[in-house]
C-alpha cells in the first residue's frame, strides 16, 4: 500500500488529532518565534474546523530564558524559565488563535499527574468537555514543578499519552527534521525519508537517534518511542517537519508525500492497561520461573506465589512491577497485590499457605490477569 493510501485511510478515520510541536520547531536562536506560533494557530485553526484538535506545546523554557539568561544552570534554572516563560507562551498562543476566533485553555501536567488514575481520569474528562465546547486544549508539562527523572522527552511521550488519554485517531509530531530517515540526513547526504513504516519495527532502531541541536530534549528516538506508546493503543504517528509554514495542510493532504507516517498493526491495549503499560514506572521486578512467565504469556493467568524466584525492590500493594523471567527478560508489567516484604515471604508458595504465612490473604494472585499486561517486543520503549 502507497503512503497516499495509508494517509487516506487514516486521515478518514481522524476525528481527533494531538498535534505536538517541539522546542526546535517554535524557537529560533533560542528565542520563541512569534510569526512561527502564528502560522500554527492559523493552520491548526483550519483542520479543526472538521475534527478535534489538542496541541501538546513545548517552548516555555525558551520562552522565559532571555529574562534569565541564555546559559542553563540546572534543573532549578530550567523551572525559573518555565514559571517566567508559560504565561508568555500562552499569551502568545491566545492572541494567536483569537486571530481565528478559537478560545485556548491551558493544561499542565507532570508524570506524577498521568500516573495517578484519580489524575489521570480528572486530566481525560476536562479535555473532553473542553473539545466539547469548542476549545483548543494546549497541554504542557509542568516545568516548575517537575523533577529531572520525571520529564518528557521534550514532550514527545507526553504527546503520545495524551493521544491515549483522549482517544485520539491520529498523532501529529511536528519536528526540525522531515520524518524518519535511514541514516542522519544532516550527516549523511545518500541518507533516504521512510515513507512508511510499522511503529514497532525492529529495523527503526538503527536509525533513530538522540537530540543534536537546539534547546530540545527529545529527538528521533524520543518520536519513535512516543510512537510506539501511542501505536500499543493503536494509534498511528506521522512524523514531519515543523520549521515549514503551510505543513499541517499537506499533512492532512492524502495526496501530499511528506513526513513518515508509523503505523499501528495489531490489537489495541485498552486504556486502562496502556495506562499500566506505558504511563506507569515500574518500582520494582519480580523474578518468576519460566513455568510462571509460560502461564502468564502462553495461557492469559494471573501471576501466582509458587512462580516466583526473586523479589527486587520496594513497593508497595497497587504499584507496578515488571515481571522478568529466568533469561532476564521482561515479558510482563502489572500491579502488585502485595507489597515487596510481603511478596518475599510469600515466594514459591502455594496459594493456601499464604494466610499462614502472612497472618491474612488479601488475593490468590500475585498480580491478577486483568491487571498483567504482556509486554510486546519493542512495545515499551523506556
Amino acid at each position: 500500500m502507497t503512503q497516499a493510501a495509508h494517509k487516506t485511510a487514516i486521515l478518514r478515520r481522524a476525528k481527533r488529532v494531538v498535534v505536538k510541536v517541539g522546542s526546535n520547531v517554535l524557537t529560533t536562536d533560542g528565542s520563541v518565534n512569534t510569526r512561527r506560533i502564528g502560522s500554527l494557530a492559523r493552520e491548526l485553526a483550519a483542520i479543526g474546523r472538521s475534527r478535534e484538535v489538542v496541541l501538546v506545546t513545548s517552548g516555555a523554557v525558551a520562552a522565559g530564558q532571555p529574562r534569565l539568561g541564555r546559559t542553563r544552570k540546572g534543573i532549578e534554572w530550567r523551572q525559573a524559565a518555565a514559571a517566567v516563560g508559560q504565561p508568555d507562551l500562552m499569551a502568545l498562543y491566545g492572541r494567536a488563535f483569537a486571530r481565528h476566533e478559537r478560545v485556548v485553555a491551558q493544561i499542565l501536567v507532570t508524570h506524577a499527574d498521568l500516573a495517578d488514575r484519580r489524575r489521570y481520569l480528572n486530566a481525560r474528562h476536562t479535555i473532553l468537555r473542553l473539545l466539547a465546547a469548542g476549545v483548543v486544549p494546549i497541554v504542557n508539562e509542568n516545568d516548575t514543578v517537575a523533577v529531572e527523572e520525571l520529564t518528557f522527552g521534550d514532550n514527545d511521550d507526553l504527546s503520545a499519552l495524551v493521544a491515549t488519554l483522549v482517544d485520539a485517531q491520529l498523532l501529529v509530531i511536528l519536528s526540525d527534521v522531515s520524518g524518519l530517515y535511514t541514516a542522519d540526513p544532516r550527516q549523511d547526504r545518500a541518507a533516504t525519508r521512510i515513507a512508511v513504516a510499522e511503529a514497532r519495527s525492529h529495523h527503526l532502531d538503527t536509525v533513530a537517534g538522540p537530540s543534536r541541536r537546539g534547546v530540545g530534549t527529545g529527538g528521533m528516538r524520543s518520536k519513535l518511542a512516543a510512537a510506539r506508546t501511542a501505536a500499543a493503543a493503536g494509534i498511528p504517528t506521522v512524523i514531519a517537519a515543523g520549521t515549514r509554514s503551510g505543513v499541517l495542510p499537506r499533512v492532512f493532504d492524502p495526496a501530499v508525500d511528506i513526513g513518515t507516517i508509523l503505523l499501528a498493526p495489531g490489537d489495541p491495549l485498552t486504556r486502562r492497561k496502556h495506562w499500566i503499560s506505558h504511563t506507569l514506572r515500574p518500582k520494582g521486578t519480580l523474578h518468576v520461573d519460566r513455568g510462571a512467565e509460560r502461564a502468564v504469556v502462553e495461557r492469559g493467568r494471573s501471576l501466582l506465589p509458587a512462580g516466583l524466584v526473586r523479589v527486587e525492590g520496594r513497593f508497595d500493594r497497587g504499584d507496578c512491577v515488571r515481571c522478568v523471567g529466568p533469561d532476564g527478560r521482561e515479558f510482563a508489567r502489572g500491579l502488585i497485590n502485595y507489597a515487596a516484604e510481603d511478596a518475599e515471604k510469600i515466594r514459591g508458595v502455594q496459594t493456601r499457605e499464604i494466610d499462614g504465612l502472612l497472618g491474612y490473604k488479601g488475593s490468590d494472585e500475585l498480580v491478577h490477569r486483568d491487571d498483567l499486561v504482556v509486554v510486546a517486543s519493542a512495545a515499551i520503549v523506556r
